[in-house]
């Protein structure tokens, strides 16, 4: 790679933009970064424009050399990219909403990466990936692309399988996340914690956890468990209140989504409650980015605004800029990505990919082998698994059957006639996003 790095970001125009902007300015001494290029739809060129200018402000208060750019011209934005961080969402929050609302009403979990919400983002979101990867051939064959873009690891997984972009590798705060709250409950530094997770995006466990090298796994699971005088802390850290001795049974650590699988009927009914009240997730964080956006147009800001915090997503831009860093220096530091298995976790095949802990080196992660994931766990990941390689084949068919049996095999959805329904009515409601379906 060249001095004086280019990144082009594509879904520019989204609110966690400042976040990234903030880790590329803070990161400079180790990544040189000279340009970012924020790409965005026409849909998109209005929170595109408040962005950029935004970003502009920020990196001129900063004093940092970096050049921003904002464009409706993805092809200029990739040309020579060294990074290519996509973090866009097709149909935008509109699209999310209709994700979360239609399954509740069919009594499933309307959530935007699993079940049936999961599943649509993904049939609207790899089509476009692959087309972002033939122009990546063309324009910028030696970068690195790093997706965001929800569900990650399912359009890692496409990207594996249906492109000739090998330099691909899945981005996920949700690992690193858990990490800081172990340490901050431990109360030490973070860079004494290490854990090392295996499984898939959104659904990988902490198998075990070492402080300055020695093995805390027991008391980590005693205090998730709520046991000890650090054990309230760490739950209300994790957000998730779990059943002691489940926890101490299952003897590793489950990130926050699992409770979408280990909690149903609790999650189903929490969630029908606050989209009655509040409305769903999607529609109170439409209402948070509209205020966003109101204090992003100030001609005044010029840092990442604190109340960035409640759209979630903490330690964003510490992950991507920690992450290419670590790629462009050769750093050979262990990170938690979404990459190809390559033999670390038994019974998934090579080429799939995984979220694994990684060595991250200059020719990209190296996964750790972690060999078979415990009984108790290894179920689960195999059937989202499944679900993930048939989604993937539906999204690049377009095929009606293929998308019922991913739905199907997902074990949020209770019937093969419920996930019929259900697929009918999403299907109509993002028939503007699914021209492989449709034909349009």
């Amino acid at each position: 790679m060249r001095n004086g790095l280019k990144i082009a970001v594509i879904g520019g125009g989204s609110s966690y933009t400042p976040e990234l902007i903030d880790g590329l300015i803070k990161g400079q001494h180790e990544l040189p970064v000279n340009e970012v290029w924020l790409v965005d739809v026409e849909e998109g060129k209005e929170k595109l424009t408040i962005i950029g200018r935004l970003a502009q402000r920020m990196v001129s208060k900063a004093g940092a050399p970096i050049t921003i750019h904002w464009t409706l011209d993805r092809q200029a934005a990739l040309k020579e990219a060294a990074f290519v961080i996509t973090q866009f969402r097709v149909g935008g929050l509109a699209a999310r909403i209709k994700d979360e609302t239609i399954p509740l009403k069919y009594d499933v979990i309307g959530q935007e990466t699993n079940g049936p919400g999961g599943l649509f983002k993904a049939l609207r979101t790899i089509p476009v990936i692959l087309d972002i990867c033939e122009e990546m051939e063309e324009l910028c064959p030696e970068a690195w692309l790093i997706n965001f873009t929800n569900p990650a690891g399912i359009v890692t997984e496409a990207v594996l399988r249906h492109s000739r972009i090998n330099k691909v590798i899945g981005l996920c705060n949700g690992p690193i996340s858990i990490s800081r709250g172990i340490a901050a409950a431990l109360n030490v530094e973070p860079a004494r914690v290490r854990i090392d997770f295996a499984g898939l995006n959104h659904m990988s466990y902490g198998l075990k956890t070492a402080l300055d090298g020695e093995d805390i796994s027991s008391r980590v699971i005693a205090m998730l468990a709520g046991r000890g005088e650090d054990g309230q802390m760490i739950r209300q850290l994790t957000g998730v209140e779990w059943v002691p001795e489940f926890v101490e049974a299952l003897g590793v650590i489950p990130c926050g989504y699992h409770r979408y699988y280990y909690q149903p009927r609790t999650m189903l009914a929490a969630m029908k409650r606050e989209a009655a009240q509040t409305g769903t997730r999607a529609e109170v964080v439409k209402r948070l980015e509209d205020e966003l956006f109101a204090l992003y147009q100030d001609p005044n800001l010029n840092v990442k605004p604190k109340q960035l915090e409640g759209r979630g997503g903490a330690y964003y831009s510490e992950a991507a800029v920690q992450l290419m860093r670590s790629i462009y220096t050769d750093k050979r530091d262990i990170q938690v990505v979404n990459t190809r298995n390559q033999g670390a976790i038994a019974g998934i095949p090579d080429e799939s990919a995984v979220e694994v802990s990684c060595v991250i080196t200059r020719e990209g992660p190296r996964p750790l082998v972690m060999g078979e994931l415990p009984v108790a766990v290894r179920g689960l990941v195999q059937q989202i698994k499944s679900f993930e390689r048939v989604t993937v084949d539906a999204a690049v068919s377009g095929d009606y059957r293929t998308a019922l049996l991913a739905m199907v095999i997902n074990p949020l959805v209770p019937s093969d006639a419920v996930a019929k329904q259900i697929l009918d009515e999403l299907l109509e409601a993002h028939r503007a996003y699914l021209p492989r379906f449709f034909g349009d």
